[in-house]
């Protein structure tokens, strides 16, 4: 409450208008704000390793492709989008549960998923190291000095906040592909704020 209530932070913190589609001031004063601590310590990609062994992916990294599906605003047209959208597909427990829950594998979820007018990669390549460079830029890590390991410091939060007429951050019209997530670093003391509005071309 205290970030939505900041006069700094009031003065930066912009959305993307659902008349426009432009940037524009949050300008509305917020009541109450839903947070969301989102678990936040895999520091390898090998969770999606398991992409090319159950055969979403070819070993030449081209995604498999399937007949067209329809869900929600999402056209499935490929076994990667099946696999993380269709929750009684064959192959979808090749996840495990809280591995669907990290942040890293929500990121590499809302980019393979995009915007409303997404363009799709065939390759698998862009999906992973776009994940991997920014999670690797908004997160934080130490090594603790007993067990010499690395681990990350940051916490992860998503937020909603509300006004007197309801949601207003990061949308009014829930979906899952608009989201913010507040990236706390309390050793540099900043707050990272990764925010996209589906449909609105704002990421």
């Amino acid at each position: 409450m205290a970030f939505f209530q900041d006069p700094d932070v009031l003065s930066h913190l912009k959305v993307v208008s659902e008349n426009s589609g432009q940037w524009v001031r949050l300008g509305t004063k917020v009541k109450k704000v839903d947070v969301e601590e989102i678990p936040c310590s895999h520091l390898s990609m090998s969770i999606f390793d398991c992409l090319y062994s159950e055969g979403i992916v070819r070993e030449s990294g081209h995604i498999c492709k399937c007949l067209d599906e329809y869900i929600d605003d999402f056209t499935i047209s490929d076994e990667l989008r099946k696999v993380l959208l269709v929750d009684d597909c064959d192959k979808f427990d090749i996840f495990k549960q809280s591995d669907r829950e990290q942040f890293l594998f929500l990121l590499f979820k809302h980019l393979c998923l995009g915007g409303a007018i997404c363009q799709f990669e065939d390759m698998i390549g862009p999906y992973l190291e776009t994940t991997k460079s920014i999670y690797k830029d908004l997160l934080s890590v130490q090594k603790d000095s007993e067990t010499k390991q690395i681990r990350i410091i940051s916490t992860v939060f998503k937020v909603s906040a509300y006004d007197e007429n309801g949601m207003c951050y990061p949308s009014s019209r829930p979906h899952q592909q608009t989201f913010a997530y507040l990236i706390v670093d309390p050793l540099k003391r900043h707050v990272y704020v990764l925010y996209h509005c589906f449909g609105g071309g704002a990421f």
